[in-house]
């Protein structure tokens, strides 16, 4: 966990230590101090603060998916405007809470984080859906919509293309043409637009 509170980090240590499931292996008060951790512990899912004196949480973020992508990345902040949002989604990051939410919200979404999924609060996801254009469905092949439908229940690419009986390759790219047809770059901007279409 990631936070230049100590009493923030403090907080999140007892509150993760008490799950079964779930095993805290370190914390940092700033962005490089993340770096260094990441690259040491090699974490499933990192709870990341984004403001921070020095490297804040966006930057620490972009260099941690460029140099260990299996890791997960959940921002908590107290910032739900839309471009503090999405900066941390660009980034990378895979999930957005916000610090006033309760409290099991953040052991569910490490638990969804590191199963592949996206967690989003509420208004995070409102703030990523209103910078969008609304795309329809309909725009995508029946391929298309499989592997998005995939990536919405929170399977990696690996285990969409075992499923389909199809490469890596066959899935990253479909990935990619959904991504420019439905205006979305990141896996968690897929899930919000899929679920958006729902209703």
């Amino acid at each position: 966990m990631v936070d230049d509170h100590e009493l923030v980090r403090h907080g999140l240590a007892m509150l993760l230590s008490s799950a079964d499931d779930v095993t805290p292996v370190g914390e940092a008060g700033d962005g490089e101090a993340a770096l260094a951790l990441v690259e040491r512990h090699r974490p499933d899912v990192v709870l990341m603060d984004i403001s921070m004196p020095g490297m804040d949480g966006v930057e620490a973020t972009r260099r941690i998916m460029a140099d260990h992508p299996d890791t997960a990345v959940v921002v908590l902040s107290s910032f739900s405007e839309r471009r503090m949002v999405l900066e941390a989604i660009d980034a990378g990051a895979a999930g957005y809470l916000l610090k006033d939410g309760d409290m099991d919200d953040i052991l569910r979404a490490v638990r969804a984080a590191a199963a592949g999924e996206a967690p989003l609060a509420p208004r995070a996801a409102q703030a990523i859906l209103s910078a969008r254009p609304a795309r329809s469905m309909p725009e995508l092949s029946v391929r298309e919509r499989e592997v998005a439908e995939f990536v919405v229940e929170g399977l990696r690419n690996k285990d969409i293309a075992e499923r389909m009986g199809i490469s890596e390759k066959t899935v990253k790219t479909h990935l990619t043409h959904v991504y420019q047809r439905l205006g979305v770059a990141t896996r968690t901007e897929l899930v919000a637009a899929m679920k958006a279409a729902r209703g």
